[in-house]
């Protein structure tokens, strides 16, 4: 942008020169008599900033003769506050006519108040330009005292609906949380069957026995059931505690087993005890088997025998050493951290599964690209969603808004150009993703209008001093949404992803010229290709800008 700030103003320089030096031809061959009907002064050539003062035309006119006095903003560099009534007096046959009007000025400088067209009748005046010196306020502060800065005022943020997306995934998250309290990691009232397997199995034969015996098996003649049963309770004692393949086992492999057992003094089992099971396990397999069908007597014998042999293994099996102890101990420690690894794997699925659901419902109905950003970050869509300011920059100023305040930024001009032109410049860089800078240009008063095609020429060659590459350009007419007409010069370019980098990265550029007689206004776009939130900053920026005619 710079660059095409300099070369206009190296063109309107000696545009300039060239007027000069044709105006001051035509003052001398003007009538003397013309410029004396026109006069303006002002009540002080020096004030401070801020302060006003008082700008004055005096016009000498006849009675039939019409006079416009100018309006609006035609001071700058000073700014009009306020346009004071004509103020008429009546000499003879002419009129005196007073027009005075409040100028000031914010920024210190010295600034030169260009000549005022007046219209009397069908003739044109100008006025002479007059210089004013804008003078820094001093504070003495020996007796005007310091005082802290203000305290930060917190404002509300405009209301919108992402606590009612908050809410909802909490209100899911508590649901689902509950649910794997209540079905995983409570602690629930044990059954009857859970109460009964953490028995011993001497007590779980015994209340089997019970059970059993209450049981209408006997009253139904259902012996291959009642036998079943008596069996099922005897081998699973004895697979715990003797041999740990009684279930399996046949009646005649269990049976050679206990007295291979009793041989190698392994067990203190009894002839009558091994022959007692022996004997009832046989009759068992028959009424199991080869339907036989023994007296209700008989059966009720049997399995108080049972419970008698049962009782005569318990007493002697030798007591568990501290070992076993200590491995059972080991043994149900293990089966409770494994409990609580099921317990943590099924939690983190369903937390899994949960979260993959409102991921894919909100990509759904949003995209996944714009959930992914949500849930990461994207440096774009931060500015697009955040809090954008609308501003006013420079003078006459640009009325824009962007995703923060633009910053001043300070432009160097060359010496000879320091007095001739006035140039303010703001702007915004978030590393290559979105730059914005806008600049306002004052160039000398009555010189040609500046070319617009040098303008554009002069920021395409500043982005190609910037390491740019590949740059393809269209153009056409942009107008604001309050009417202001400039041109629109835009297209893609190869860009550097960091200063001195060689990787280049894929992007766009808007340039945004507008110029009335001797101001250049322009703003500058550039953000990375592909960017979706990017595009959007920009479409919503452009929308957004208003200029506001010098004359207004």
């Amino acid at each position: 942008m710079l660059g095409s700030l300099r070369d206009i103003s190296r063109i309107n320089n000696a545009n300039f020169q060239k007027t000069s030096v044709f105006l001051s031809l035509c003052f001398l061959v003007f009538p003397l008599f013309l410029v004396a009907q026109v006069t303006s002064s002002i009540d002080s050539t020096s004030i401070k900033i801020g302060e006003q003062i008082t700008y004055k035309i005096q016009v000498e006119s006849d009675t039939t003769n019409l006079v416009v006095f100018p309006e609006g903003q035609t001071f700058m560099p000073l700014e009009m506050i306020e346009s004071y009534e004509i103020d008429t007096t009546k000499l003879d046959d002419k009129l005196q006519l007073i027009k005075k009007y409040g100028l000031t000025q914010f920024d210190s400088g010295a600034y030169t108040i260009p000549r005022q067209k007046i219209i009397i009748g069908d003739k044109t005046f100008f006025t002479d330009s007059l210089k004013v010196e804008v003078n820094n306020i001093e504070v003495d502060t020996t007796k005007q005292g310091l005082y802290d800065i203000k305290p930060i005022i917190e404002v509300e943020k405009s209301s919108s609906n992402w606590w009612k997306y908050v809410l909802v995934i909490l209100l899911i998250l508590s649901v689902v949380g509950f649910l794997l309290y209540w079905f995983v990691w409570r602690k629930k009232p044990l059954t009857e069957e859970e109460q009964i397997a953490l028995l011993p199995p001497y007590q779980r034969a015994k209340l089997a026995l019970k059970k059993l015996e209450e049981s209408d098996y006997l009253k139904h003649s259902e012996l291959k059931e009642y036998y079943s049963e008596l069996t099922l309770i005897v081998r699973k004692y004895l697979d715990e505690k003797v041999y740990d393949h009684s279930l399996e086992s046949t009646t005649e492999e269990l049976i050679d087993r206990l007295k291979l057992l009793k041989d190698g003094n392994q067990i203190d089992l009894s002839n009558e005890t091994i022959k007692n099971l022996e004997t009832i396990l046989k009759r068992a397999d028959l009424v199991k088997f080869a339907k036989s069908k023994p007296d209700v007597a008989l059966a009720e014998l049997d399995m108080n025998t049972v419970s008698s042999e049962i009782d005569h293994v318990k007493e002697i099996l030798p007591e568990p050493s501290e070992e076993e102890k200590l491995l059972d101990q080991q043994y149900k420690e293990e089966q409770e951290r494994k409990k609580k690894r099921k317990k943590i794997i099924i939690s983190i699925a369903a937390t899994l599964f949960l979260i993959m659901l409102i991921i894919g419902a909100f990509s759904i109905k949003y995209g996944f690209s714009y959930v992914k950003d949500t849930i990461i970050g994207h440096e774009s869509k931060e500015l697009l969603e955040g809090d954008w300011v609308r501003s006013e920059y420079g003078f006459p100023p640009i009325t824009i808004s962007t995703p923060v305040v633009l910053k001043r930024q300070d432009v160097p001009l060359p010496e000879e150009l320091k007095d001739k032109i006035k140039m303010t410049a703001f702007g915004f860089e978030e590393k290559k993703n979105l730059t914005i800078a806008v600049s306002t240009t004052l160039l000398p008063e009555g010189q040609a209008e500046p070319d617009i095609n040098q303008a554009i020429e002069g920021n395409l060659q500043t982005l190609e001093k910037a390491g740019a590459q590949n740059i393809i350009t269209k153009n056409e007419k942009f107008v604001t949404p309050n009417g202001a007409e400039g041109i629109k010069v835009f297209g893609t370019l190869s860009m550097p992803l960091s200063e001195g980098s060689d990787k280049l990265i894929e992007g766009e550029y808007t340039f945004l010229i507008f110029n009335a007689k001797n101001i250049i206004q322009q703003i500058s776009l550039t953000w990375r290709n592909n960017d979706v939130y990017a595009n959007q900053i920009v479409e919503r920026i452009l929308n957004s800008i208003e200029l506001k005619p010098a004359q207004e």
